[in-house]
């Protein structure tokens, strides 16, 4: 079978095996070259040594960063390429990177050492396979299944817990049965991992379409990392708005966002701090009085936690913050939001109301579906038509005002935005005269 396989990696298999040594595509690249979708990334194992790699590409810029475990990095067009000697690997005291590796001249052996089965499968230049633990296969069924004894694979990077669920979300492959169980029994191996490697995995994973499969069978391990979630993922609504518990009610809204990292994760922690705010009534109906607050505060503390960067952890805190905020569809309102976040974050906020709807009872939220709608064609309007809801939009600005009599200083601030209030409200047009008008009025009246 033929694939296509860039210049620069041919030119280095080529190179390699003129030289008289193995080489062979390896790990995701051919795995996702069987799966139909293009690499990212080109990766090479062979049988020469470290010295012998640099000796074949003598005259080539070349990165040492990973010869001590074996990889030399070659730059061809400009492009990297990693060429690892084929090798085995001591035992992980560390949970995550060997404490020694050893250079073998077996292929096998190689591919033995890796995670999954589907990551295990060299090819040459010929798209030949070599493929001893039956990866190819795999794929075909859409499994993931570890090379070896899960345990082993697991307890040697605990990691390999989060990828394995990763790649289920990202493919939409099941978990083989045992590779399952040993995720399971492994969770708690994510202890040893860091946070920013964790953190990795988990935006890749939300935003893999089968997220959502994922987290309802495996909330074990999410709670691990983020023990926040297990006060939600047994949390009951008794609620007329409700038709599912507290982390299925989350798990479908998180399926209805669009699949941006930040909405997902805002999906996932909105309600997070329902459990702490429920309340139960006379009726048996459940209640949540001032959960958006709590659940903002959580999330800000379980995403620094996990060492998500100030953006992304600023707009999911404000996203969860005002999840629940009430919006009704007028343009006036639409106005004042627009100008208190922003056009990215209010869209975004549409979003996530939307999918918190979504994962309702639908008959007592079409209604509120129907009004996002309407909020969201309203507000394109109002920026296709370049309507005036920040100061920057004002037809006047601070030398008209320091014109109007107002001294320079921190008042010319306040008069401008108590003129943005005023065309905000509908009281004044956004016209030069008109505002200039009433300005000209302020200024009168103003203390001199």
């Amino acid at each position: 079978m033929k694939f296509d396989i860039p210049a620069g990696a041919r030119q280095v298999l080529q190179t390699l095996t003129a030289a008289g040594h193995e080489a062979y595509l390896v790990g995701g690249c051919v795995r996702d070259l069987l799966r139909g979708v293009e690499p990212h990334d080109w990766d090479i194992c062979t049988s020469a040594l470290p010295e012998e790699t640099e000796s074949c590409f003598a005259g080539q810029r070349i990165i040492e960063t990973g010869l001590k475990h074996g990889t030399v990095t070659v730059l061809m067009e400009g492009k990297p390429y990693e060429i690892t000697t084929y090798r085995t690997e001591g035992p992980y005291s560390d949970r995550r990177r060997p404490d020694y590796v050893r250079f073998v001249p077996n292929l096998r052996e190689d591919l033995a050492r890796r995670d999954f089965t589907m990551n295990a499968i060299a090819m040459d230049l010929d798209g030949n396979l070599r493929d001893p633990f039956g990866g190819a296969e795999d794929i075909k069924c859409g499994l993931i299944r570890c090379v070896g004894e899960p345990d082993q694979r697991f307890q040697e990077d605990g990691l390999r817990v989060m990828r394995a669920l990763r790649f289920g979300a990202a493919f939409g492959y099941a978990i083989e049965e045992r590779t399952a169980r040993a995720v399971h029994e492994n969770r708690a191996m994510l202890d040893r991992v860091a946070a920013e490697r964790i953190n990795v995995e988990l935006r890749k994973l939300l935003v893999g379409p089968n997220a959502g499969d994922v987290l309802r069978q495996y909330p074990d391990v999410f709670c691990r990392f983020w023990p926040e979630l297990e006060p939600l993922a047994a949390l009951e609504q008794h609620n007329p708005w409700h038709c599912w518990g507290g982390w299925e009610h989350t798990i479908r809204a998180l399926e209805a966002a669009p699949a941006d990292v930040t909405l997902r994760l805002a999906m996932l922690l909105h309600d997070i701090g329902k459990p702490a705010c429920k309340s139960t009534d006379e009726q048996g109906i459940d209640h949540f009085y001032g959960h958006p607050a709590v659940s903002a505060k959580l999330a800000d503390e379980m995403l620094r936690a996990l060492k998500f960067d100030n953006k992304t952890r600023g707009r999911v805190v404000l996203l969860v913050e005002r999840h629940d905020a009430q919006l009704p569809p007028r343009s006036q309102v639409i106005r004042r939001w627009l100008n208190r976040l922003g056009p990215g974050a209010f869209f975004q906020l549409l979003e996530v109301k939307r999918a918190d709807n979504m994962g309702q009872a639908l008959e007592k939220v079409k209604n509120c579906l129907a009004e996002l709608d309407v909020i969201n064609s309203k507000a394109e309007q109002i920026l296709a038509e370049g309507q005036c809801f920040t100061l920057k939009d004002l037809t006047v600005n601070g030398w008209d005002v320091v014109s109007a009599g107002i001294e320079p200083g921190p008042e010319v601030g306040q008069v401008l935005n108590g003129l943005l209030e005023q065309v905000l409200s509908g009281n004044v047009p956004n016209e030069r005269s008109a505002l200039l008008k009433l300005l000209n009025c302020k200024s009168m009246n103003s203390p001199k």
